[in-house]
């Protein structure tokens, strides 16, 4: 019993570590890591299933790549049965591939209170190849997970 309550301190320590970081770096200007740490956020609260979260992705597979022009930046995200695996690099046979001018092209885009794709493409912030859906649907789990950060859901 004992160490159930101590392994659950220690997620709670950990998921307000991340909290902190996301908070932090959404209103940072430089918002330099904000992928990586957007993507193991979304990876913390599916595992916990925090407040539901876990039904996003319960029927959902994709395989998503995010990448700067200069490949500076890489992130690769895959959800199948249930879970989702985070990588540091490009993976292969992707759904969507997300190619942002820089971190905050991105950032702007999934923490827009109405994310505007078309938008993002005109001003050339956002280029994106294969299904938009998948992105659709990456937009909405980043904006639930924003919204859990900040309490208001």
């Amino acid at each position: 019993m004992g160490n159930f309550f101590y392994s659950e301190f220690f997620k709670n320590m950990r998921i307000q570590d991340l909290a902190t970081e996301w908070s932090d770096a959404t209103r940072s200007e430089l918002a330099e890591g904000f992928l990586q740490l957007l993507l193991k956020l979304m990876s913390l609260a599916f595992k916990l299933n925090i407040k539901g979260y876990k039904a996003n992705i319960e029927h959902f597979t994709g395989r998503y790549v995010f990448r700067s022009k200069d490949n500076a930046i890489t992130a690769s995200a895959s959800f199948e049965n249930g879970r989702m695996k985070v990588y540091d690099h490009v993976i292969d046979r992707p759904d969507v591939t997300i190619i942002f001018r820089h971190d905050r092209a991105l950032m702007d885009y999934l923490l827009s209170p109405r994310p505007d794709i078309l938008g993002s493409v005109l001003r050339q912030d956002v280029e994106v190849r294969g299904n938009l859906n998948y992105l659709y649907k990456f937009a909405f789990m980043a904006k639930r997970l924003q919204l859990m950060a900040t309490g208001a859901i």
